[in-house]
């Protein structure tokens, strides 16, 4: 992972960190549901976009890397990591 990248990752989970700590209080102080809902939304996308900007950072790096070596295997493991990891199959 590139380090800004990981600089940019870290900051997002501190920050979804801390929205996760925000709804707990909200279900514990037994606020509105549908408040408690908005902000679970919140955090589902947050995490959305953590996991793209890592994607992004593991196409422009690792699949890259791969796709344009000579290694037929690595190849063909990092697509097939990304079609897993696209189409929700595990590998």
């Amino acid at each position: 992972m590139k380090t800004g990248t990981k600089d940019a990752a870290t900051r997002r989970l501190a920050r979804i960190e801390g929205q996760v700590r925000g709804i707990s209080r909200m279900v514990v102080e037994d606020r509105y549901c549908i408040d408690v809902i908005r902000q679970v939304q919140a955090v589902k996308a947050a995490l959305a976009g953590l996991e793209a900007t890592i994607l992004d950072d593991h196409i422009a790096t690792c699949v890259d890397h791969a796709l344009t070596g000579t290694n037929v295997d690595e190849r063909r493991e990092k697509v097939e990591e990304l079609v897993a990891v696209l189409g929700g199959r595990k590998k």
